[in-house]
């Protein structure tokens, strides 16, 4: 057996967003929101992932939107590359969700909790090693909750999880395994099995259940990130170079640790902004073919924030023009 990576936002949705998924996406929930307890009975998937559907383009980058049967909202992302501002665009679209439930003339009674949980496969918080952390409204001093808690957000690092199957405790456990190590496996682990909707999500993930335009879309999407994360490794490794020639230079007129540091942060800034747009410029190539030149110097004129939002929904572009719709995402 092989099985796909639910890393990748194609893999993702279709493992808890399609109309098969309500009982994985539950027990999913249920592990990683509520600490393995059932809190959730029931719920609808939002806009679930169909094979083959037309893709307009992102308003936001979620994955897979849910609604409770306590109406409560559950937004979930899976997020592989650690992108320029990414901790804010986290609470946008968590605040995003919250406000546009809301209709003109609606009152605020109607408001309902929304919980961001979003999946990292990068360390954002370094003040711990627990994988998990989970976010509320509380008074600073007596540390007790806002009231009803409009917004909660739910954070899993699955580089800081390290245990092996043998280590496997619980559900909470085995979801994050899932997570990190569902590629490497060969056969579906009896601990694994245990917990039915991971022996679901697995059989979903497998290659040979997926159709031709799936694999495609998939390994399109696989290349990406792979191509993605060594432009900005040789990008970073240019820039600290660079940075160091540059600072050395500028170090004699400003004073060698001022001229050092803003070489650096140059360098480096510069770097992974050429390196984006060579990558983007050769994903589009891909897709539609010769690129035009106008469009190769748009892109060349990108901040390297910029260029991350377009390399994230470079996917769902109809035409290789509304590439210029995607700059203010």
């Amino acid at each position: 057996m092989r099985f796909i990576s639910p890393k990748t936002d194609f893999a993702f949705k279709k493992i808890f967003g399609s109309n098969e998924s309500k009982n994985i996406l539950i027990s999913f929930l249920n592990a990683l929101v509520y600490n393995g307890e059932p809190e959730i009975q029931d719920l609808e998937i939002i806009d679930p992932y169909t094979s083959g559907k037309v893709l307009e383009l992102k308003n936001s980058f979620l994955d897979v939107k849910a609604v409770l049967a306590n109406q409560k909202i559950v937004i979930i992302e899976m997020q592989v590359i650690n992108i320029g501002a990414f901790e804010k665009r986290v609470v946008y679209n968590l605040t995003k969700t919250y406000a546009n439930q809301l209709k003109i003339g609606q009152g605020y009674p109607r408001l309902q909790q929304v919980i961001a949980l979003t999946i990292t496969d990068f360390i954002m918080f370094e003040e711990t090693e627990h994988p998990i952390n989970h976010f509320v409204f509380k008074q600073r001093e007596l540390n007790f909750e806002y009231k009803e808690i409009p917004l909660e957000m739910v954070f899993v690092e699955l580089p800081k999880f390290n245990k092996n199957l043998e280590e496997l405790n619980n559900i909470v456990d085995k979801w994050i395994y899932f997570m990190k190590n569902a590629p490497d496996l060969e056969i579906i682990p009896d601990t694994l099995r245990e917990i039915p909707e991971i022996e679901l999500a697995l059989n979903i993930s497998q290659r040979a259940n997926l159709s031709a335009v799936e694999l495609g879309e998939l390994e399109e999407r696989e290349l990406f990130i792979q191509s993605y994360q060594s432009t900005l490794v040789e990008a970073t490794k240019q820039a600290k170079i660079e940075g160091k020639a540059e600072g050395k230079a500028e170090g004699i007129a400003k004073g060698k640790a001022e001229g050092k540091a803003e070489g650096k942060a140059e360098g480096k800034a510069e770097g992974k902004a050429e390196g984006k747009a060579e990558l983007i410029l050769g994903m589009l190539s891909r897709k539609f073919g010769e690129v035009n030149p106008e469009i190769s110097q748009y892109l060349q004129g990108l901040s390297s924030e910029q260029l991350s939002r377009i390399g994230e929904a470079i996917f769902d572009l109809q035409t290789i023009n509304d590439i210029y719709q995607l700059e203010n995402l």
